[in-house]
């Protein structure tokens, strides 16, 4: 392999080599699931667990009905949170449960 001169992000090499071997989309709902806690903050992130995402559909499960009443309330804000984080539409719908 070549030295180059001008060394890349270890983040843009997996990037591009996901890109390369088709997984990109794959690699976009992992990177998804990574953000969740830093989009929500430490307090909502404690209270809740990522259980799966699928078809741009995020489920999660929420500890008790008072967080997740107030999880519904904030919901379109969080989805444009994490879609402006990942740079891509990626979540369509957040599932509480």
């Amino acid at each position: 392999m070549a030295r180059t001169r001008d060394p890349k992000k270890i983040s843009t090499v997996v990037t591009e080599m996901c890109r390369t071997l088709g997984i990109d989309e794959a690699y976009r709902q992992y990177k998804t699931l990574q953000v969740w806690s830093s989009v929500v903050g430490d307090a909502i992130a404690g209270v809740t667990t990522i259980e799966r995402f699928t078809g741009g559909q995020l489920f999660i499960r929420v500890k008790n009905p008072s967080w997740r009443m107030e999880l519904n309330f904030r919901k379109k804000d969080i989805i444009s949170r994490l879609n402006a984080e990942l740079d891509r539409p990626m979540v369509e719908e957040i599932i509480f449960k």
